[in-house]
């Protein structure tokens, strides 16, 4: 299951408005199949699996993160009724479908059809949806805010020179970051000082630029979309994965509201300062309060640069 959501990446966020899922099958300890979400939706990531492996699939054993959709569409049939007709001996289902046309009804027609089906509610399968799951329950896409800082918490000079903090490692993992979302974000201050691109300037990836937003209340130039209230469900569309990039008032709102799913800080080995801070006041009135919101997935050392990564705690 691990690889399955693994493999679930790949189609993030190409895959909307249908979530990324990934789905493996393995024979006799071997893999026979596997797939991943496709761009636009289509074909699903059991579909995909299950066309590799042919006549295989029977009795083998299909790893899938999402349960199997219930429901046909004029885009295909059911990835439920595309599994019963390969008779795998065994379904082994990351996480179950929030979809009110599925929702546990792919679970029961696989049982009907004599199909073993083990739902395990895997914490990589769930990771791995996180978008789609609180676009479904929330009406809200997964926030990540990023903060290029230095060691002691500046975003930018004084003048408010910023350009470069961080180095060209780090600034890398930006981009292949940003080409994972379905739009960034930064404040009217920030477009207004520095007029960011936020484009992914990647070998081979310059076409996965997300769509530009800007928190505002006034107008957004052309080729952006405004903002005005991060609290209000569906302020963001159907977007399932936010990327917001700063500044410090924007960093500020997404976290006093309570809507920052992942931290990513990237940290430079230097020191600045009377600086910029990188986060404004988020009404915090007590330091007990701050305790015990965020856990650390990760660290990764990027040339001369360190990413700390934090996702809040449920």
């Amino acid at each position: 299951m691990q690889a399955a959501a693994t493999l679930a990446a790949r189609g993030r966020p190409l895959s909307r408005p249908n979530p990324a899922v990934g789905a493996i099958l393995v024979a006799e300890g071997r893999v026979i199949g596997r797939g991943f979400t496709q761009a636009g939706g289509r074909p699903h990531a059991e579909a995909q699996a299950l066309a590799l492996a042919g006549d295989a699939a029977h009795g083998a054993v299909l790893y899938v993160t999402l349960e199997p959709c219930a429901h046909s569409s004029a885009r295909g049939p059911a990835c439920t009724d595309l599994v019963i007709a390969a008779r795998p001996a065994r379904v082994v289902i990351g996480c179950t479908d929030p979809d009110p046309r599925t929702a546990g009804a792919g679970v029961a027609r696989l049982r009907a059809a004599g199909i073993a089906v083990d739902v395990i509610d895997h914490a990589a399968a769930r990771r791995s949806l996180a978008g789609y799951l609180l676009r479904t329950h929330e009406a809200r896409p997964h926030v990540t805010l990023k903060l290029a800082m230095s060691l002691d918490g500046r975003i930018a000079l004084a003048s408010g020179e910023s350009r470069w903090i961080t180095g060209p490692q780090a600034r890398a993992h930006v981009h292949a970051s940003r080409a994972r979302a379905d739009a960034i974000l930064v404040g009217g201050g920030t477009l207004r000082a520095d007029a960011p691109r936020l484009d992914v300037r990647l070998p081979g990836l310059a076409d996965r630029s997300p769509e530009r937003w800007v928190l505002t209340r006034g107008h957004a130039p052309d080729g952006w979309r405004a903002v005005a209230d991060i609290s209000v469900p569906h302020a963001f569309g159907s977007a399932q994965y936010l990327y917001v990039e700063g500044g410090a008032g924007a960093a500020a709102a997404f976290l006093a509201a309570d809507r920052v799913d992942r931290l990513m800080l990237y940290r430079a080995p230097i020191v600045i300062g009377a600086g910029l801070p990188a986060v404004g006041d988020i009404g915090l009135d007590r330091l007990d309060a701050a305790h015990g919101r965020w856990g650390q997935v990760a660290q990764l050392t990027l040339g001369s640069d360190t990413l700390d990564i934090y996702d809040r705690l449920r």
